[in-house]
């Protein structure tokens, strides 16, 4: 594997990691939004 590739898939994972973390997020957002919803109902 080239440096540049190196490079390359550590930044790729440095961004999955980010993406993985926006999507937990989220759908803990939407799983309390639920909840609320249900005790509104």
């Amino acid at each position: 594997m080239k440096a540049d590739d190196a490079k390359e898939l550590r930044a790729l994972r440095k961004e999955n990691q980010r993406l993985e973390k926006i999507v937990a997020y989220q759908a803990l957002d939407n799983e309390m939004l639920d909840e609320v919803n249900r005790g509104n109902s």
